[in-house]
């Protein structure tokens, strides 16, 4: 049975430890970050991943980021990581700023869409990084919506679409930014924006100039 927990008055860090685990044992949770609520699960757990793609009809061509909470995280999933990538992790981190890096073969395929690369963001929201230290996995996490419709930015906005296909609902009332993440890629030590959130090109592209 879906369960909810309400954090908007309240925010008991605790509570967070039961849809953790769930999470860690290839449960699925609805959850808010700084930027939109997230619907994720453990992103080693490749038929919880498939269900995700499922409930969200999504496109398996399409890529599902992973978001961690700490560095340590970063090195379970990714190689082969450049001294560029390392700054612009260590300016924008925690926050709205998704790096896509070379990825190890632990990560599923199904996760990137067959690619060698895998996006990762660390959430610089307190429920968001709780749950996922508390998990202690990556948790693979694209927006809480169906495809093709706008990402959430509270329950009220998404709770038709998910009711009863999720173990957990968190709720923290409005998402603080309410914008994806700015999405990043870096080649040939040129980082180049897939996607600009509210971190812009020129915030990035001084990186490179440090």
């Amino acid at each position: 049975m879906q369960k909810y927990i309400d954090l908007k008055n309240d925010l008991d860090l605790e509570k967070l430890r039961e849809p953790a685990n769930i999470i860690r044992n290839g449960g699925i949770a609805i959850f808010p970050t700084e930027t939109v609520y997230g619907i994720g699960t453990n992103g080693f757990n490749e038929e919880s991943i498939r269900k995700i793609y499922e409930i969200k009809k999504r496109d398996f061509s399409k890529p599902i980021s992973l978001l961690v909470s700490n560095m340590e995280m970063v090195k379970m999933v990714a190689e082969d990581v450049s001294d560029l990538e390392y700054a612009l992790m260590e300016k924008f981190w925690p926050g709205p700023f998704t790096i896509i890096l070379k990825k190890k073969k632990i990560v599923p395929d199904i996760l990137t869409a067959n690619s060698d690369t895998v996006g990762v963001r660390m959430p610089n929201g307190i429920v968001a990084k709780k749950l996922i230290e508390y998990a202690g996995v990556p948790v693979a996490t694209p927006s809480a919506n169906i495809s093709g419709k706008p990402s959430g930015t509270s329950i009220n906005d998404i709770i038709e679409d998910f009711k009863g296909k999720v173990d957990y609902i968190i709720d923290t009332g409005l998402s603080e930014l309410g914008i994806p993440s700015t999405i990043v890629k870096v080649v040939g030590n040129v980082p180049n924006i897939l996607r600009e959130g509210t971190i812009s090109k020129e915030q990035v592209e001084k990186v490179k100039k440090l």
